[in-house]
């Protein structure tokens, strides 16, 4: 099974290097890293850390993921894509919890921050947006979910069936609504999370990507409603 890591990267050079270091070696064979427009040596430690790096100056979640796919869509597309941040929060060599769930034959596999996040890493308005958030996912759409959270799992030929569009705060939560309307096998592992390393986060850590990002979530999971 080939595994193409992909990283959204934007002013991350004080973790992008150590990210990359976690990353299991013998279950992921390349990481692209789609620099998301950083002022900072982001695409340079990156590329010391052996990564592929893909310039994206359109600022968005969603807009520096769709540039690192497509350039796996055109350099041999792996069997499975793997994505997670760039800010350390994530713990990366826990990526085996949700490969081996793929080899399993699902073909999305989340991982759930709810139940092992640290208290002072997930905050109460990323909990309650989750809650909420999964809660009319499986209303509307039938799947059970706990979490959007950014580490994730999913086969290549699923992620092209499901044609992800969105450029920003919605690609999570687009990702696996769109798995449950295409009958996508989903599952959910339980994953570490901590604080981000460095500044706080830049969604729920400002009013400002909080509302925009609950804004833009719950506008997803209507919208795919009527299409």
């Amino acid at each position: 099974m080939r595994v193409a890591g992909v990283i959204p990267a934007l002013n991350e050079a004080a973790s992008i290097g150590e990210v990359l270091r976690q990353i299991p070696k013998d279950r992921v064979e390349r990481v692209v890293v789609a620099d998301n427009g950083s002022t900072d040596a982001t695409a340079q430690v990156a590329r010391e850390g052996g990564a592929i790096v893909v310039s994206e100056p359109r600022r968005g979640y969603g807009q520096a993921c769709l540039a690192a796919l497509d350039y796996l869509r055109q350099n041999e597309p792996p069997d499975v894509v793997l994505f997670l941040d760039a800010d350390l929060s994530d713990f990366p060599e826990e990526a085996h919890l949700l490969l081996d769930k793929i080899t399993e034959g699902y073909d999305l596999v989340i991982g759930s921050r709810v139940r092992l996040a640290r208290k002072d890493a997930l905050l109460p308005q990323a909990r309650f947006g989750n809650w909420l958030s999964t809660r009319l996912v499986r209303l509307f759409y039938g799947e059970r979910f706990t979490d959007l959270g950014p580490f994730r799992a999913i086969r290549w030929e699923a992620l092209e069936r499901i044609a992800m569009a969105d450029t920003n705060f919605g690609w999570t939560v687009e990702m696996q609504v769109k798995a449950a309307k295409h009958g996508l096998r989903c599952a959910e592992v339980d994953v570490r999370y901590r604080p981000r390393h460095g500044d706080k986060s830049k969604v729920t850590g400002t009013l400002r990507g909080t509302v925009g990002a609950g804004t833009k979530i719950l506008y997803v999971i209507f919208r795919e409603l009527l299409s």
